[in-house]
């Protein structure tokens, strides 16, 4: 198991972060249709994968609107904003917001993505939710990229993630 900390309280993940240089593990998904969708749909693309516990709070909101402004327009890569959100509340979202270069994706049908990634918190009072994280998988589907962010009210180190891929 990982560590990470909400407001200096640690808390535990269901695991570790997939190594860079490994296979990212394919997952299913829900988008805001109602649509399953797979990491695999994605082959052949550089893939963000942005992960967070939930749209509704505002270092989530950011790192969105951050992503799909910086890492949606470079070229051949697709940003998915990953959490436990209903695909309802991340349609809204993205919505209001003018997000049109991310894909909002629920884990709310299955734990899998979680468990498999090593982002599902164990403990504290959002246990159940996802850790922040960013993993980047290139167009192989190797990991050239990952972070889990040490302190869950903090944002991601944006520009470490999109100089990844650039």
């Amino acid at each position: 198991m990982a560590k990470t900390a909400l407001k200096g309280n640690p808390v535990e993940t269901s695991g570790s972060l997939p190594k860079v240089g490994e296979m990212a593990p394919d997952f299913t998904l829900v988008n805001s249709s109602l649509e399953e969708v797979k990491l695999s749909d994605f082959k052949g693309k550089n893939v963000v994968l942005n992960i967070f516990p939930s749209l509704d709070t505002g270092v989530c909101a950011a790192s969105v609107r951050k992503f799909n402004k910086d890492a949606g327009s470079l070229d051949n890569t697709v940003v998915l904003g990953i959490s436990a959100d209903l695909p309802f509340a991340s349609g809204r979202f993205c919505s209001m917001e003018g997000i049109e270069n991310s894909i909002t994706l629920s884990v709310f049908r299955d734990d899998k993505f979680a468990k498999d990634y090593g982002v599902l918190l164990m403990d504290g009072p959002m246990r159940g939710l996802t850790a922040r994280a960013v993993v980047i998988v290139n167009p192989e589907g190797k990991v050239i990229y990952n972070q889990l962010v040490p302190e869950i009210t903090e944002e991601p180190d944006y520009n470490s993630a999109i100089d990844s891929i650039v």
